[in-house]
């Protein structure tokens, strides 16, 4: 990876860097683009948010040990534990009211076809969306703009949301999809 970042550069006079949930989107691009080398600018591009943004979150996951300084690369067993255990508690979602959105958790593929739930129909907030139903809160706000370019990303988003608002089929199957798209 040519992410060329220092743990320091994100680290603010006597303050201890807080993850945001940003982090926890950058990483699984990086995961899914795999060997293939990103610049911070195509990253941020990728993702629709600013390069500085990027780096500031890539310092972030230094700081947390989620991706390991010299090699440049996330740490993927630590990162599992983190949706297993973490991102349900650390970015909580409820369904909210009826919305036009991009589907996600258990509403999208690859889940859509594992359960049919015909009333828990649930998307991301966003009105170029092409359904209706609950509206969860994405990661971050260009989430479901994200989904629409690259469907296949698209589909690790979707099974983040599952874990953060599934049930504990929804959930366990969402991580054995995840361990194997990220292993």
């Amino acid at each position: 990876m040519y992410y060329c970042i220092s743990q320091y550069s994100i680290i603010m006079k006597n303050a201890i860097p807080q993850m945001k949930p940003q982090d926890v989107l950058i990483l699984l691009r990086i995961l899914k683009e795999g060997d293939a080398p990103m610049t911070q600018t195509a990253l941020a591009r990728s993702l629709f948010i600013s390069q500085s943004e990027v780096s500031q979150s890539l310092g972030r996951s230094i700081y947390a040990g989620l991706i390991a300084e010299t090699e440049q690369s996330v740490m993927k067993g630590l990162f599992m534990d983190f949706l297993r255990f973490g991102i349900a508690v650390t970015y909580p979602a409820r369904p909210g009211s009826p919305s036009r959105g991009v589907r996600t958790a258990h509403s999208a593929p690859p889940l859509a076809d594992a359960f049919v739930h015909t009333n828990d129909i649930y998307v991301w907030s966003w009105a170029k969306g092409d359904a209706r139903g609950h509206g969860i809160p994405p990661l971050y706000p260009t989430v479901p703009q994200v989904a629409m370019v690259d469907p296949e990303f698209h589909e690790w988003l979707a099974l983040v949301d599952a874990l953060r608002i599934g049930r504990t089929r929804e959930r366990n199957m969402a991580l054995e999809y995840l361990e194997n798209r990220i292993q």
